[in-house]
């Protein structure tokens, strides 16, 4: 990686409100004014917060579908010396909102990067669940289509920590119809709204949250969901599939793996040790 540039600007990355316009941080306002241009996913939305606190910086568009074309373009002006802050239209930039791609094309040019931390729903909702759980997995948004979503959740089912995901509000019916396909009866909560005026919490089994937004529901969600409490002795099922997602959804080695999933699973290292060996001879073979 190269040394920074000491000509080159540097990328902000701030975070913004998820809901309500009080909470931003006196230090996002002071980044976002001294910023010589702010990339943001939509300009419109984005004028709002800017003209409420008397921001007059520029803004450029920097969204989903053009990333890595705008991104190229931000790197040359950060190159020429801009400062440029990067926000989305609500919470932290790339979780589950563009900005990874701009921040691998700008540390690879050797551009000084740094973060304003703020709002971020999952960590809103996390506190809110009142879990006493240390650890727990976020899934961003669920694919769009029914098939891809079961195979998703399929995957994730055998995970002992809670399991967090972003949400449409006109996909949630569909999706906690998924859910109850493959995760049955476990509990879960359901936040909308998170810090707005009509901020709400539903709370129970899979199924009675999707029967109470049957009738359709408005706003941005978060869906917290029980990890996975069964035996875990019992499912050789549960095991291949968490070997299986540390592989294929993290990356890791068989070693890490298995260490993985036996401290997860509380199970010997040894037989967690042979059922990963025969999953990744199956990869090398096929």
């Amino acid at each position: 990686m190269p040394s920074p540039d000491p000509q080159a600007g540097t990328l902000t990355l701030v975070a913004t409100p998820i809901g309500n316009l009080a909470d931003m941080s006196f230090r996002a306002v002071e980044a976002l004014k001294k910023a010589d241009c702010i990339a943001c996913e939509d300009t419109r939305h984005s004028r709002r917060l800017c003209a409420h606190y008397g921001i007059s910086a520029r803004l450029i568009s920097y969204y989903r579908e053009k990333e890595r074309e705008r991104g190229a373009q931000l790197v040359q002006l950060l190159r020429a010396g801009r400062n440029i802050a990067l926000i989305t239209d609500a919470g932290t930039p790339g979780l589950s909102d563009p900005g990874a791609v701009l921040v691998r094309l700008a540390r690879a040019a050797g551009i000084t990067v740094t973060a304003v931390p703020g709002a971020s729903a999952l960590m809103t909702a996390l506190a809110l669940a009142g879990l006493e759980s240390h650890d727990f997995y976020f899934g961003g948004f669920l694919p769009a289509t029914s098939a891809a979503r079961q195979q998703c959740l399929r995957r994730l089912a055998p995970l002992p920590c809670p399991l967090v995901f972003y949400e449409a509000p006109h996909r949630i019916h569909a999706c906690l119809q998924d859910l109850c396909t493959v995760f049955g009866e476990r509990q879960a909560q359901l936040f909308r709204e998170l810090t707005k005026l009509h901020e709400e919490r539903l709370a129970g089994a899979l199924p009675e949250l999707r029967d109470r937004v049957a009738a359709g529901v408005k706003g941005e969600l978060v869906l917290v969901i029980a990890g996975h409490e069964g035996q875990p002795t019992a499912g050789a099922e549960d095991l291949a599939a968490m070997l299986r997602w540390h592989r294929d959804e993290c990356g890791a080695s068989l070693k890490e793996a298995v260490n993985a999933t036996a401290q997860a699973l509380a199970l010997p290292r040894t037989p967690v040790y042979r059922a990963a060996l025969a999953l990744w001879q199956e990869t090398t073979s096929s």
